[in-house]
This record gives C-alpha cells, sequence and structure tokens, in this order.
C-alpha cells in the first residue's frame, strides 16, 4: 500500500534517516522499533508530509502510484486524514483542550467536505462509539480535561480514523497508558486493522506489544533499517547484534541485593482521602469519592516498594499524600517516626525526593543544570558545599560536573532522567519516588537507568517506592508490591509471589492484561 524505497533525510547538514525502504501491506500490522533518535518518528512525518522546513529528501515514497514526496501541499492535505491517518503519542498535546471531542471528531469529516455539519456531528458519535465511548457513557459534548488517559487516546484514534483511511500511522499510542488500557487499545487497533483492511505502522519502543501485535518488525538503528522480516522470526532469530541487544534489553533484570530486615522507615497507618463529588440535586448534600480509602502498609530502610494499578485507583493521589502536598482527612503517615503534613518542617520534606515520569517536563528549560539540582534546598536553604554536593550528583549518576553548566535540551531523554535523579540524590534523601521514572525511556535506556537505580541504592542504603504500569519493570526492581484498585490495597507480598501466584481477581487481570515478549 505504501513502498518507501531508498528515503534519506537531512536537516541542514545533519543525516537524520539513511537508504530506508520499508513497506506496507494492507491488513497488515508493521512494528517498527529502535531507541530514541533512532529515526522512527521521522519516518512517519516523512509519509505525512510534516516534515520541518530546513528538512531535504531522497529517494521515493510511492502511495497509489504517486511519490508523496513531490506531491504539491494542496493534495497532501487531502490526503492526510482521508487515505492515511495519524496517531500521535500524546493525547493531551494533541487535542484542543476548548474543543468538544465531538466537535474534534466531526472537523475531520467537515475539512474534507465528506459530510454537513448535521452529517459530521452524527458520524462523530459514530465513530466515537466504535473505539469504545458510547455516547450514553462519554457524551461528545466533553471536552478533554473530563476524560481519562484511555479515552483521550481513544478520541484520538477516533480522529483518525473517522474517514477509514487505508493507512494507520500510530507513534507510540499507549506509551503512558497502564496495561489493561493498553491491552485495550492494541486490541481496538487491530480490530481495526481487521475490519478496515488498513495498513497499520506501528511504532515503540517496547518489545513486548509489537511481540504481541505486529505481522512484521522493522528494526532501525541511526537513521538506517538494520533488520526486517516476519515477527516471529525477527525476535527468535534476530539477524543483527543490534536487534539482539534491543531483546536483551527489555528481558533485563539488575542486580540487587537481598531485601533489607530493619525498621519501617515511612509508615502509613488508615490513609484516607475523601473528594466531594457533585451533588444529585440542588439541595442534597454533596456526595464523597474516597481516592484513598483507609490504607496502611509499611516500607523499610532499604526496601524497595512496587505500587501498580490502572489509572484512576488512587496511586496518585496517595503518593501526593506521602510526599505531604495533599491533607489526609484519616489516618497519619511518618517518616523515620516523624509525621508527615503540609506543614511539616523542611527538614522532614527534604528527606523525601521524587523522580517524575518525564524530566523534561519537571525542569524549567531556562535553567542550566546547576539551577535545576539547587531546588531541593529552596526552603531549608542553600548549603555552603553546594558546588561539591552538585559535582558528587552528578559523577553518581554517570554524568559529569561539566554538565552543572548546561541547559535541559542539550541532553538526550536517559540523561535528562539521570538529572533528574541527581536532583533527587543531592538532598541527601531516605526515601525516593519513582513515579513511572522509566516508562517513557527506550529498553536500552531503561535497562542502564535500572542498573544505576540498584547501585544507588546498595551505596547510600535508600528507599524506594517504585510507582509504575509497566508490571515487567517492578518485578525487575521492587522486593515488595502492593496492588492498588478503587483507593484500597487489595493485595500485597513478596514480588515474586505476587507474580507467581496471584490471590486478587483484580491482581489476575492485571497480570493477564500485561503483554509479554515472545522470543521462543
Amino acid at each position: 500500500m505504501i513502498e518507501i524505497s531508498n528515503l534519506s533525510l537531512t536537516i541542514g547538514t545533519h543525516p537524520i534517516l539513511r537508504d530506508v525502504s520499508l513497506s506496507l501491506e494492507p491488513a497488515q500490522i508493521t512494528g517498527l522499533v529502535g531507541e530514541s533518535g533512532s529515526g522512527k518518528s521521522m519516518t512517519a512525518l516523512s509519509i505525512m508530509g510534516l516534515l520541518p522546513r530546513a528538512a531535504r529528501t531522497t529517494g521515493s515514497i510511492t502511495f497509489d502510484g504517486q511519490d508523496l514526496r513531490q506531491t504539491p501541499e494542496r493534495r497532501m492535505c487531502a490526503i492526510r486524514g482521508n487515505d492515511i491517518g495519524m496517531i500521535f503519542q500524546e493525547p493531551m498535546t494533541a487535542l484542543n483542550p476548548v474543543q468538544t471531542i465531538g466537535a474534534q471528531v466531526a472537523e475531520t469529516l467537515r475539512i474534507h467536505g465528506v459530510a454537513s455539519r448535521a452529517k459530521a456531528q452524527e458520524i462523530a458519535a459514530q465513530t466515537l462509539a466504535r473505539v469504545g465511548l458510547p455516547p450514553e457513557k462519554v457524551p461528545p459534548d466533553r471536552y478533554p480535561h473530563q476524560l481519562s488517559g484511555g479515552q483521550r487516546q481513544r478520541v484520538c484514534i477516533a480522529m483518525a480514523v473517522a474517514l477509514r483511511p487505508r493507512v494507520l500511522i500510530a507513534d507510540e499510542p499507549t506509551t503512558a497508558l497502564d496495561v489493561t488500557t493498553q491491552a485495550q487499545i492494541l486490541t481496538l487497533l487491530q480490530d481495526l486493522v481487521q475490519q478496515d483492511g488498513m495498513a497499520l505502522l506501528l511504532i515503540t519502543h517496547d518489545l513486548a506489544v509489537v511481540s504481541q501485535l505486529a505481522d512484521r518488525i522493522a528494526v532501525m538503528q541511526n537513521g538506517q533499517l538494520l533488520e526486517s522480516g516476519p515477527a516471529r522470526s525477527t525476535l527468535t532469530a534476530p539477524q543483527h547484534a543490534y536487534t539482539g541487544a534491543l531483546l536483551a534489553a527489555a528481558a533485563h533484570s539488575p542486580r540487587r541485593a537481598a531485601p533489607p530486615k530493619g525498621r519501617p522507615l515511612l509508615r502509613v497507618q488508615n490513609a484516607t482521602r475523601i473528594y466531594p463529588t457533585a451533588r444529585e440535586t440542588p439541595f442534597s448534600p454533596p456526595g464523597e469519592l474516597r481516592a484513598v480509602d483507609r490504607v496502611s502498609f509499611d516500607i523499610k530502610r532499604g526496601e524497595s516498594l512496587g505500587l501498580v494499578g490502572e489509572s484512576g485507583c488512587g496511586k496518585s493521589t496517595l503518593t501526593r499524600a506521602i510526599l505531604g502536598l495533599d491533607a489526609l482527612q484519616e489516618g497519619a503517615i511518618t517518616l523515620a517516626e516523624a509525621p508527615v503534613t503540609p506543614d511539616m518542617p523542611a527538614e522532614t520534606r527534604q528527606k523525601m525526593q521524587v523522580v517524575f515520569q518525564d524530566p523534561y517536563s519537571s525542569f524549567n528549560p531556562r535553567h542550566r543544570v546547576s539551577r535545576i539540582l539547587r531546588e531541593p534546598f529552596h526552603l531549608s536553604g542553600i548549603p555552603k558545599d553546594l558546588p561539591d554536593r552538585i559535582a558528587k550528583a552528578l559523577t553518581d549518576t554517570g554524568l559529569s560536573p561539566e554538565d552543572a553548566h548546561k541547559y535541559p535540551h542539550e541532553f538526550s531523554g536517559g540523561q535528562r532522567q539521570r538529572i533528574a535523579l541527581a536532583r533527587a540524590l543531592i538532598a541527601q534523601p531516605d526515601l525516593i519516588v519513582l513515579d513511572e521514572a522509566v516508562s517513557a525511556l527506550d529498553v536500552q535506556v531503561r535497562a542502564q537507568i535500572l542498573d544505576l537505580l540498584a547501585d544507588l541504592q546498595a551505596r547510600y542504603a535508600l528507599t524506594y517506592l517504585f510507582i509504575s504500569h509497566d508490571l515487567t519493570v517492578v518485578r525487575a526492581v521492587t522486593d515488595r508490591t502492593m496492588v492498588m484498585q478503587a483507593g484500597k490495597i487489595v493485595e500485597t507480598g513478596p514480588t515474586e509471589d505476587i507474580f507467581r501466584t496471584p490471590q486478587h481477581p483484580y491482581t489476575r487481570a492485571l497480570l493477564a492484561a500485561a503483554p509479554r515478549l515472545e522470543t521462543i
């Protein structure tokens, strides 16, 4: 359906793609994998004709007998959305926050002139229902901020398939989703391919996803296509050393010390966080949502505790309470026997640090690394040995003291996550909360960060609360795991016991939904 032949791309004098050749076939899913910066997204943007102005290409991208490289922009506008659709990685930035979801899906139809305003709204509602958003549950007049992450991703899919394109490009469509929502989205994409006979190009760094979904796999590195072939043979008998390295990194488990047997560092007792909900009638009392419902657990000093569950289960609310950002209505939290509250002393707050999912959005892009690393001392005052602490934190995380003078945009994704770790380490904390700290990283960088976390924990007796949707990572880096559902901890125990013999039906459902890398 699309034939890419010897495609090369340069921006200025920098080569991005080099002689890439790839075919997309009807009713077939092609997985395009490789580390960040390998050229996957630029290949997709080349097909869509959405390259930067400074980009220069050679080769050909043939669709319906015409070379898309030579196609005028007016004609490309007719092709985009109509014949070739694209699902972008982050739905919250891909959607217009001030337009309803129904209007945004209908806009695709109206731009291409295939329906009147009323008819477009009708087709939009039908398309939203087709992707699992029926109007009786999710009305088309809702706005993106009123939806969950999985629902927003479904809206993006609805926009891309509203005109039933023959080619669909999905760029990391499930990166930020929990395992059950991810399974639903992947099943939906597979059904669309089978029902409409479309060609799907699935761009991802998750090899487990492509192993279960793709018919063919193409592997990219440094702008070159190293290997391409049937998914099964590529995964079981890779021809290129880089493909083998990716598979090894995906299954990587860091070496860790035995679980500690000391006293609890963090103690959570009957923690409860309640939010008011809308009144059923103007005169009735407000309802309540128990986002965290009588949760109790301990984390021992030097231990790694995993916290897993679907989006909306209460993980983030519980984490905010542990960090002293939200007050509890009931229960108590202590760190080394000191109460954790929103007005706790700066010394107690400094003993807890957090590493976020996307380090780039948690940094001020106008600040140098040295200024970013000073942030934990905002309340407690700048220590006299700050320059030495900055140099040591950067060195401990595999960076150079000279990096302190650079800006965040000068680093790769993995390096930025190392800076985020350095910012957490510089305060010499007892507890580090890792909130999806590796979910946005490709498999090789993820393996490096996991090794680094294990090394830092062994050196400094750090305690980790590891929050993640990636059950494979949780299994590799935690001593115990808690499973959270609807504000409650439904199961807790040693990580291996949870994964091998889950007791709760919800835990079994999570494990069943998680994709597995099948290489044998």
